[in-house]
Parts: C-alpha cells; structure tokens; sequence
C-alpha cells in the first residue's frame, strides 16, 4: 500500500468511525464507560506512574479512573501541548480542583504550574484513538501528535476504545507507534506479533 492509499483509506475509516461515535447515546457512553473504567482499573492496579487522556465527548469517559488513581497516590499526568516545541509532553496532576485548564486544541491538560515528567519516566500510557487493531496499531485524528507522544514514551502502551473500535486490520503508515494492548468496555486484546 503506498502513502498516498495508506492515506486516503485512513480518511474514509476515520469518516466512517466518526459518524458511528456521533450515534452513542450518553445513556450507552455512560454503561460502556463504566464497564472500561472497571476493567482499566483492574489492569492498571501495578502501575505507579500513568499518562491518562482527557476524554473528549465521543471517546469513553475515563475521567472515574483518574480521580480514583489520585486518590490511592499513583503518579497521574496528562499531556499537555508544548507550543514552541509544536508536540504533547506529560505533566503531574495532583488535584483536579486546581491543575486543569483548557488548552489549545479545546482540550483539558495540567495548568502551567503543573510539574512535567518526562516520557520516558512513565509505567503505563493510556491512548485514545479513532480506531484499534489486533496488531496494537492505532488510528488517531490525523495530525500524528500521539503517534510522536507514543514513539517518545517509555512503559506500556494502552488503547482505550469502544468495542466497534478495534477492527481486525487498519490502514497504517511507518510513522504510526502501535499499543501494547488494547481495553475495551468487553475486552483486553494482547497485540499480536507481526
């Protein structure tokens, strides 16, 4: 598949996952959330430093997992954008009432006194996604920030989706970074091996 194919047939996946995500209920984006919640937390119970996502309307609500990983101690961040250097880092939260603010892209990330940690320092790294495959590559919006943010991270690399997310092959490109594995609100789904 050449760059150019690799590209367009990304386009049309991304349109067709898009529209699917405009049609979930919030009474269904509530029960499917709160069951990936239970199982993310389940999997992450080991790991003491985790970059979580904010959530934006149309992904799984993983905001519970981040309150309730606050409050056992673990090491949250958030990524934040880096405007001068043009890419996300990783800032520690430490209590949601006072370390958030909205950043660029209409998205929460840690306010600017927020500690960074750097990418390599991080257990577990959780990421959102248009679309998931078993072979843990992953689908973003299209601007290629989480795949620079993954290829930079140390730790593992999770996918978080709805189920109808994770298909048996995507479209990919070489500069895609790929997951580990893969929650869902059903399933925990091992990258397989190429």
């Amino acid at each position: 598949m050449t760059a150019s194919t690799a590209a367009h047939s990304k386009s049309e996946l991304r349109q067709k996952i898009r529209a699917a995500l405009g049609n979930i209920s919030p009474a269904v984006r509530a029960v499917e959330s709160s069951a990936l919640c239970e199982r993310l937390q389940a999997q992450i119970s080991s790991a003491r430093s985790i970059l979580f996502f904010a959530p934006l309307q149309d992904e799984p609500d993983i905001w519970p997992v981040v309150e309730t990983s606050l409050a056992l101690g673990v090491h949250c961040a958030l990524p934040f954008f880096d405007a001068p250097r043009g890419i996300y880092g990783a800032k520690r939260l430490t209590t949601l009432a006072t370390d958030l603010s909205i950043g660029k892209f209409g998205i929460r990330e840690p306010a600017t006194g927020c500690a960074e940690i750097p990418l390599d320092q991080l257990d577990l790294v959780l990421a959102p996604g248009v679309a998931f495959d078993s072979s843990g590559r992953r689908l973003g919006r299209g601007r290629g920030f989480y795949d620079r943010l993954l290829a930079a991270a140390s730790g593992v690399k999770c996918g978080v989706a709805y189920d109808f997310q994770l298909l048996e092959t995507i479209p990919a490109e070489p500069h895609d970074a790929r997951v580990n594995f893969i929650l869902t609100p059903a399933r925990c789904v091992c990258r397989k091996r190429d």
